[in-house]
């Protein structure tokens, strides 16, 4: 898919380059560098080394700078902000993007109208490393299931390194047998090679606002599969999933969950067990994190590292040592106890209405609070409204900046709901302390993302924290 690339403000025709980009081919090239975080440092530390003719990095605003822009890094790459930045991306063949800059940015539609190429630091890292990698994306379920798969990989005796969206960007990763990657929509989208095995947990509408529609998002998350996966893992259980699937002919679909492949079911001793078609693998208890999404979650691990060339049957002894010893993510359904008898549960990672829901299904048969709300990205909340009102759950949910009230809104009328605006998360914490009957749950599943109020959602599980600690009696 080679192209030339239009005329540069000085002039200059841009030389031929595929959009397929490896970091090599940068050398000579005019390169910008989007974005001041994680993903722009280990960008700017590898491209540099390339030899590109020109190398800067740009932001849109100085609000939104991530570190401390000096030293090394402006040596390397000098950093160029607001109007000073627009002007500087004229002259530019390859604009190289952290997660999180929009395809709908203006500066994003220009630089391709002009013939450039945006690509990120995941698929640059990605074509050199595609044969060697397990990718994991998914709406909800990513972080746990790629977690699971780094996990399990070390306990059949495939060491591995984890990174991506979860702990060391790409271009930072360090040499290894074996990666697993877990992957964004974000960084999915902009993907020229597929891992070798694709992994899809899931698929629900999100990041509307970065992808400017429901299908320009099915599609951006799917790129994962699209260029010559070898296997592409997915949660066989997800209707949608399947159906987008059946719409994109020829890939090498392996469905998880299902009887003919890994599942949960009776076991011999008639407690639930995982099993390989009609082989026992293990029993259920040996996976410690709540909830029946889990078991799932398991279940497409397991598939992608049997594609991976790990035979589960043949290991599965090391494999169940390996899960009793997987502790879960931080911030993902961790109970605090508390000396007044209720237990403050963290589930900041749910950043969607269908993993709030998972949260609460393992806590609705106690009293019961649940704080919601963050970012409003246009996130349907149907789904959370219609499981609450079909399961007739009685809690009492407590509404927090921004989207809270408009969440509060869609509940407030359900019988068995008490609808609870709060301020900010210290206010949510009082009001859940003073609400929830003794013995009972403070469920903070926001079904939103962090970004506005907080840096990210370990930041806003700190205040959380925070604000148990502070609420004491």
């Amino acid at each position: 898919m080679a192209y030339v690339a239009g005329t540069a403000a000085g002039g200059v025709v841009a030389a031929t380059l595929g959009r397929d980009v490896e970091l090599r081919e940068l050398a000579g090239r005019r390169v910008a560098v989007w974005g001041t975080g994680r993903e722009g440092i280990a960008a700017v530390e590898a491209i540099a080394p390339a030899g590109p003719q020109r190398l800067i990095t740009v932001q849109d605003t100085a609000n939104f700078l991530a570190t401390n822009w000096a030293g090394a890094l402006a040596d390397a790459a000098p950093l160029f902000t607001g109007e000073d930045a627009h002007r500087e991306l004229a002259g530019i063949d390859v604009i190289v993007r952290s997660p999180g800059i929009p395809d709908v940015h203006p500066w994003i539609v220009g630089h391709r109208a002009r013939g450039g190429v945006v690509t990120s630091g995941t698929a640059l890292w990605m074509s050199a490393h595609r044969q060697r990698t397990v990718g994991v994306t998914g709406s909800k379920g990513k972080s746990t299931t790629s977690s699971l798969v780094h996990a399990l990989l070390a306990g059949a005796g495939r060491p591995n390194e984890l990174g991506g969206n979860i702990g060391i960007a790409a271009l930072a990763m360090p040499p290894a047998e074996l990666y697993v990657m877990e992957l964004s929509a974000y960084q999915c989208a902009d993907l020229d090679d597929s891992p070798r095995v694709a992994v899809v947990t899931s698929l629900f509408p999100e990041h509307l606002d970065w992808f400017g529609g429901e299908e320009a998002y099915f599609r951006g998350k799917l790129n994962i599969a699209m260029h010559g996966a070898e296997a592409v893992v997915y949660n066989g259980h997800d209707p949608r999933l399947a159906a987008e699937f059946a719409r994109r002919a020829g890939l090498p679909l392996v469905a998880a969950g299902l009887p003919d492949g890994f599942h949960v079911a009776p076991g011999p001793d008639g407690t639930r067990w995982f099993f390989r078609a009609d082989r026992a693998l293990f029993p259920r208890a040996d996976l410690g994190l709540l909830g029946r999404h889990n078991e799932g979650n398991l279940c497409v691990a397991l598939a992608a590292i049997e594609a991976i060339g790990v035979d589960c049957v043949a290991s599965r002894d090391a494999l169940a040592t390996a899960l009793r010893g997987f502790a879960g993510l931080e911030h993902r359904l961790q109970p605090i106890a508390d000396p007044s008898g209720l237990t403050f549960v963290d589930d900041s990672l749910s950043t969607i209405p269908q993993s709030t829901i998972h949260a609460i299904e393992n806590f609705a048969d106690r009293p019961l609070s649940v704080i919601v709300g963050g970012d409003d990205r246009g996130v349907d909340y149907s789904p959370l409204r219609d499981y609450l009102r079909e399961n007739k759950i009685n809690a009492t949910l407590i509404g927090i900046p921004d989207s809270g009230p408009m969440i509060l809104s869609l509940v407030a009328d359900l019988p068995g709901i008490t609808a609870v605006p709060a301020a900010d998360m210290h206010e949510a914490v009082r009001i859940g302390r003073e609400r929830t009957a003794a013995g009972g749950v403070v469920l903070m599943s926001p079904a939103a993302a962090s970004y506005g109020r907080y840096d990210n959602y370990a930041h806003r599980s700190r205040v959380f924290r925070e604000a148990i600690e502070a609420t004491r009696p």
